[in-house]
């Protein structure tokens, strides 16, 4: 069959068509190649300049300017997920945030006292030992044998002691008998008031209910606090068996704490506080809390447009060994968050007129991978408790009180309880307050792994205090006031009031301006895209065609080159152990073929004449000269193989 002359062609241009891009043999021929083709400037140069000094100097401008698109390329992708934080201040009607009011005592001590009548009776023997003063006598210490005949199962469970001088040998407050301290000592320095003698250091000690060699010594330089934290590890024992509804009546009712209330102008009441319990707090009452469906606001700022209360404290009713201070506590929270008084509360005094002004700032941050925060909590392998709005503190308490149920077998009182758990008490569970200061100091070391798994919320609100005092009331208007007052509440409270046991409390918005503070991110695709094609512009100038390249070269045609020589000499060998094993001689089909004669390399697409123009010569043919001239064309012959007679005589003549 006759072969085309288009194939023909491309045969014959195969044989000399230098081997180019992925046809090359080798990786030299492929950078030869791509470093004369390619669009970037500095690696042509590199091929084409003249001189080892020149070449040289291109080479180190090359490589310098991709260091330089590397090194800023780098910086932009690190900057990528970097967010920029813009301030928005709007002027509007802002809605009211809700008001918690605790007393802080939380439950009248009249009511309390048959729960807590032994716990206070050996408080005040301890006190009287150690200090040697009981009420309404002189300072007299107690006998040790006096008190042991009485008995006493607190100092039983938690014995005091009294330490000399950090030694390991400790004097029982209760028996008088002096024992060896086994176990680790932590030292709590609360308090500047020490106990007279600056070598005594009281404490408490805890032992494993399941391993009485198992101990813990916790001290105070003052007596004062180590008899109060005694008798706060007792209270809140005997509290976790009291029913929830009896606490509820043990503490203090809408009518009990407020005397007065007035929001934005107008009189309100108690059926605008709602009232939750805090184990710590008792009875607490929250103005505003949405519980309804309907949240208040405002739209004046100053005093006379906010919140205003005057609270009842009776401090003639407070529990002496429970609480030291007298007054009220707040928080200032939203709807939907848990008001974590004993955290973040803000202290009221009595006979004193507290105001409060509040500055209402919205922030939101952006989420993963901009920051490490939580848009709702779903994300946290942590149960919430306390059935509102995701916060860290909720996720701390809820992951604390976890823990304490997994190892305690029982809840810490002050914690909402989890589902199936009941709180501790020592008859149920005797190691319990062991267990909880191990555990808690766990936690405040970072060791039970709360504070790695929680995370701050994405979007929150804050409402930035300030708080000013002022004597109230005055002296000049006491009397007619207390009188009016006592007016008012007279047949419930059955006794003149008292300036100490009032509290009066303002608050409100200073201005109505609302700070939103957000986040946002400082690049886009586009804006990365083009500061990509910026530094490739400015350093190589090269273009998106020119990376489409360097991958197509450097990494697809580089990887073809290296795998073909791969399988050639792996075919080689295979080939090569044949024939040794056959005794054949290698034929002239089994050498190996490289660069044009490799069928792999075949190119059906015609060369153009610029391409054609450019076709070394081969090397075993002469050089092609211009045929000469062909001189037989130049003779006439005729057309017709005979000649007539007629014409033949004409030709004679």
């Amino acid at each position: 069959a006759a072969t085309a002359p288009g194939k023909k062609i491309t045969a014959r241009l195969k044989r000399t068509l230098p081997v180019r891009g992925p046809q090359a043999p080798t990786l030299s021929e492929l950078m030869r190649w791509y470093c004369l083709n390619t669009n970037t400037h500095g690696c042509r140069r590199i091929v084409v300049s003249r001189g080892r000094l020149r070449r040289l100097l291109w080479i180190l401008l090359t490589l310098s300017a991709v260091a330089l698109i590397l090194w800023q390329c780098a910086e932009l992708l690190m900057n990528y997920y970097s967010a920029s934080v813009s301030v928005t201040v709007q002027f509007q009607k802002l809605p009211f945030p809700a008001v918690t009011i605790c007393n802080i005592n939380p439950y009248k001590y009249s009511a309390m006292k048959e729960y807590l009548s032994e716990l206070d009776k050996e408080t005040k023997k301890a006190l009287e030992t150690f200090y040697g003063f009981s009420e309404g006598k002189s300072k007299v210490r107690r006998s040790v044998d006096e008190w042991n005949s009485t008995g006493s199962d607190f100092f039983q469970q938690i014995p005091l002691l009294k330490v000399e001088d950090f030694s390991r040998t400790a004097t029982d407050l209760h028996s008088g008998q002096k024992r060896r301290i086994e176990g680790s000592v932590f030292h709590k320095d609360s308090s500047i008031v020490n106990s007279g003698d600056s070598n005594d250091i009281i404490g408490f000690q805890l032992c494993d209910a399941n391993n009485s060699s198992d101990c813990a010594l916790y001290t105070f330089s003052s007596g004062v606090n180590a008899i109060q934290e005694w008798y706060k590890l007792h209270y809140m024992n005997i509290m976790a068996q009291i029913p929830l509804e009896t606490k509820e009546k043990l503490s203090y009712s809408a009518d009990d704490l407020l005397l007065t209330c007035f929001f934005d102008g107008l009189s309100c009441d108690k059926r605008h506080f709602t009232r939750f319990h805090h184990p710590l707090h008792g009875n607490c009452y929250t103005f505003n809390s949405g519980e309804n469906g309907t949240i208040l606001s405002t739209s004046t700022g100053g005093s006379e447009y906010g919140l205003q209360v005057v609270l009842y404290i009776d401090e003639a009713d407070y529990n002496p060994f429970l609480v030291t201070s007298t007054g009220a506590k707040i928080i200032v929270h939203d709807q939907n968050e848990y008001p974590f008084i004993e955290d973040i509360g803000t202290e009221i005094e009595t006979a004193a007129a507290t105001s409060i002004g509040m500055h209402f700032t919205r922030s939101r941050k952006l989420s993963k991978p901009y920051s490490d925060c939580t848009e709702t909590g779903a994300d946290i392998p942590v149960e919430n408790l306390y059935n509102k709005s995701y916060s860290l503190q909720i996720c701390l308490h809820s992951c604390f009180q976890k823990a304490m149920v997994h190892s305690c077998g029982c809840a810490q009182y002050a914690q909402p309880l989890p589902a199936g758990a009941e709180y501790c008490n020592y008859k149920k569970n005797p190691n319990w307050m062991y267990c909880y200061y191990r555990l808690h100091e766990k936690f405040v070391k970072e060791q039970l792994g709360c504070q790695q798994i929680c995370k701050d919320a994405c979007s929150f609100k804050e409402w930035a205090l300030t708080t000013s005092i002022a004597q109230w009331p005055s002296t000049v208007s006491e009397d007619w006031m207390l009188r009016v007052l006592s007016w008012d509440k007279g047949q419930k409270l059955n006794k003149k009031l008292n300036k100490t046991d009032l509290a009066n409390l303002m608050v409100f918005y200073k201005d109505l301006n609302e700070r939103f503070i957000s986040e946002n991110p400082a690049n886009t695709l586009v804006i990365l895209l083009s500061n990509f094609g910026g530094q490739l512009g400015l350093w190589m100038s090269c273009s998106v065609v020119c990376v489409i390249e360097i991958v197509e070269v450097f990494f697809i045609d580089s990887l073809s080159i290296v795998m073909r020589r791969q399988w050639q000499k792996a075919k080689k060998w295979w080939n090569g152990r044949k024939q040794g094993s056959s005794g054949k001689a290698p034929q002239a089909s089994d050498v190996e073929r490289q660069g044009h004669d490799n069928p792999v390399c075949i190119d059906e697409d015609l060369p153009t004449f610029t391409t054609a123009l450019r076709l070394p010569l081969p090397q075993d043919r002469p050089l092609p000269r211009t045929p000469p001239p062909n001189y037989s064309t130049l003779r006439l012959e005729t057309a017709f193989t005979e000649q007539l007679p007629d014409t033949l005589e004409l030709g004679q003549h």
